[in-house]
């Protein structure tokens, strides 16, 4: 299942919201999953570097301590990473593309909802979901899995659609 999560903030605006999506990367480590692994690989090590010790190979035990220390710093870029987000918000007036990095910078994409295309490369597993209106390009979900990539696309289709059939 994708990591499409709709968003709510109660605000009511003179345009009609037809999509507004938070996207988010899949990370299956949490901070009790990091605790855990590093319990379990400082705990390891410990065991091996004490054997090492005692068997007169000392030298050992540092680099043991080093390899925690870089299964630490690998798992903690990860977790940091996972505060990426995309926000698509479609309305009568525009498409806004909000990204925000891992670092929490924000830089914002409005592009004009009525001559707006969906694209996808083939092949399906290598693709990349692109927006398209005026002459700009943007892509969208680029961390995502290519079932989630063609969910979204589906999606910012189907909203497209709606937004264009005539109101009576």
């Amino acid at each position: 299942m994708p990591d499409l999560q709709p968003n709510d903030d109660g605000r009511h605006a003179d345009s009609q919201v037809h999509l507004d999506t938070v996207l988010t990367p899949h990370r299956s480590l949490g901070q009790r999953g990091l605790v855990i692994i590093m319990a379990v690989v400082s705990t390891v090590s410990f065991a091996a570097g004490l054997t090492f010790y005692l068997i007169g190979a000392w030298p050992v035990v540092g680099f043991l301590g080093l390899d925690v220390l870089l299964v630490y710093i690998a798992l903690r870029a990860n977790l940091r990473h996972a505060r990426a987000r995309e926000r698509l918000r479609l309305t009568d007036e525009a498409m806004v593309i909000e990204r925000t990095s891992h670092r929490g910078v924000s830089r914002s994409v409005s592009l004009q909802p009525y001559w707006l295309r969906v694209h996808m490369d083939d092949p399906v597993e290598h693709s990349q979901v692109w927006l398209t209106s005026h002459g700009r390009r943007v892509a969208v979900g680029s961390f995502l899995g290519p079932v989630q990539r063609l969910i979204l696309a589906g999606e910012l289709r189907q909203a497209l659609a709606k937004m264009r059939e005539p109101r009576h």
